[in-house]
């Protein structure tokens, strides 16, 4: 009996997977065409008629990095076991996190200047 691991060969790692479903076919993959990344911002068009949804887990072909203190970690993982156990809702904190960015953002299309985000950093801005 070999200890040796079976590893995929370059030809499975490097393949073409195609685009994913939900890919509109203008290579960023949010397939609702609200925001064309190729197209210049005065052609963007209008709100969608269904509401802001965070994208589901699947690969995203964009990142950022958010620094986060101790307790807002400890309290976003605590968010997601509550999910889990009280709701039965098993996600991840990326996911959590995409949903609450969707979620500001549609309040600020829908309230501008007296959404929740305009308000809570204007609160930031004056301490």
């Amino acid at each position: 009996m070999t200890r040796r691991t079976s590893l995929p060969g370059a030809a499975e790692l490097f393949r073409q997977t195609g685009r994913a479903p939900s890919d509109n076919g203008n290579g960023n993959g949010d397939g609702d065409g609200w925001f064309d990344a190729g197209q210049p911002a005065s052609t963007h068009r209008a709100r969608p008629a269904s509401p802001r949804r965070g994208s589901p887990r699947q690969k995203h072909p964009s990142k950022i990095t958010v620094y986060v203190s101790d307790e807002e970690l400890l309290a976003l993982e605590h968010s997601r076991l509550a999910l889990r156990a009280t709701h039965g809702l098993a996600v991840d904190r990326g996911r959590i996190v995409r949903e609450a960015v969707a979620i500001m953002l549609a309040d600020l299309e829908e309230h501008g200047d007296n959404s929740m985000l305009v308000r809570r950093l204007r609160g930031d801005a004056s301490q």
